[in-house]
């Protein structure tokens, strides 16, 4: 007969080695999680053409990040057209490096006319999903073969988003050379979408001549408008421009999340089992992770805040975490001794919320910045302090 307090012969001693094995599950399930979250992005990929000088790379930094146009030249697809590929997998960039006009831009289209044929029977998420066609503001004029070379991309069943670059805003007030120049260009009834326009951007401020960052919220709802549906997702992870579609991603996550885990308490389950409700709970992070875009290759660390603010001790959470949260919770006073289905999501709305914040702090960082806090105490601290307030976010 076991002595009383002396472990069992199949359960660890001691309540930390205990702890130490279910941070070690946790953080395993949710590195596949945060895989399997990313993989269900898909991809959303861009094609984006214009001549040397046109600030392609500039433009693609200001909306996706630095971590994609880097300087140099991605990986070769066919005659003058290179792919970059966003570190976490969700964004492709197809990107024309030295396009010019006449011979060169008959051999890019020649090229890409080949591979878009040969790419028609694969799954969407492999196709290119829509182009961005630029034009410097200042060269005042759009050639024939520019022309020609729109109307071809229209022809391979690519959506062409026309873009204005560099154009100088000062106080809200565009360059009037620069209007006249894209109702100019409206007027040749080219195949650009959504409306025959072209979109005045400027995705670098200039303090010396007090020029604005102005037009890329335009771009990206352009973009949105004519990406496919399945190609969405990828697209909210993947722009840094928009962050009410990133919270909007989490919020349903959310949504659903607590949806599950109320139906897991439907039935009251004792706190030694509340256990039940952390794959739930990892899922949901791991798709809140994903749907704000963070880096995949800080899937280790975050999988050690993951497992260490989920668990404690046996249970999801910690006691801690549901004796509080008790207090906030209708009936839960009552229903102090077992998780009801009200706890259950109240809990998960709780720590889905909390994440949320994390993700939200880490994404208003720049890059390296970024880096550091998530690989640091920052996210474990950050997601405590607003879970003990119960965590505040709108799921509307």
């Amino acid at each position: 007969m076991t002595a009383p307090g002396s472990p069992t012969p199949d359960r660890p001693s001691g309540k930390d080695r205990s702890s130490d094995v279910d941070r070690a599950g946790v953080a395993r399930l949710f590195t596949q999680g945060l895989d399997e979250a990313f993989a269900a992005l898909g991809c959303f990929n861009l094609a984006v053409f214009g001549k040397t000088g046109s600030g392609k790379s500039t433009l693609v930094n200001a909306i996706f990040g630095e971590q994609v146009a880097q300087t140099g030249v991605g990986q070769p697809v066919t005659k003058g057209l290179n792919y970059h590929r966003h570190p976490g997998g969700f964004l492709g960039l197809y990107d024309s490096e030295g396009f010019e006009t006449g011979t060169s831009g008959d051999a890019i289209l020649a090229g890409l006319r080949q591979w878009v044929t040969d790419h028609r029977s694969l799954p969407v998420d492999q196709q290119i999903h829509a182009a961005w066609y630029l034009v410097r503001w200042s060269d005042r004029r759009l050639e024939v073969p520019q022309e020609s070379f729109i109307t071809a991309l229209d022809e391979l069943g690519l959506p062409v988003i026309g873009v204005l670059t560099q154009v100088p805003q000062r106080a809200g007030e565009v360059h009037p050379e620069a209007i006249e120049f894209a109702e100019y260009i409206a007027s040749r009834g080219l195949p650009l979408r959504p409306d025959g326009r072209m979109i005045p951007t400027n995705a670098l401020s200039d303090p010396f001549t007090g020029s604005d960052v102005f037009g890329l919220d335009q771009l990206l709802q352009a973009t949105y408008q004519v990406v496919p549906e399945v190609a969405t997702a990828a697209l909210t992870a993947a722009q840094i421009v928009d962050r009410e579609r990133k919270r909007q991603a989490a919020r349903r996550v959310i949504r659903q999340s607590v949806a599950v885990a109320a139906g897991v308490g439907a039935t009251p389950i004792p706190f030694s089992d509340a256990a039940l409700l952390v794959p739930t709970q990892v899922s949901m992070i791991a798709r809140i992770t994903a749907a704000y875009g963070l880096p995949a290759g800080r899937s280790k660390a975050l999988a050690a805040v993951a497992s260490t603010v989920l668990t404690g001790g046996a249970t999801m959470a910690g006691r801690y975490l549901v004796t509080n949260l008790l207090k906030v919770v209708p009936g839960g006073a009552v229903a102090g001794s077992a998780i009801s289905g009200t706890v259950a999501a109240t809990v998960t709305r709780a720590v889905g919320a909390a994440w949320m914040s994390v993700c939200e702090h880490a994404i208003s960082l720049e890059p390296t910045e970024r880096d550091d806090f998530l690989a640091g105490p920052g996210p474990r601290q950050l997601f405590t302090a607003v879970l003990k307030r119960g965590g505040t976010t709108d799921l509307r």
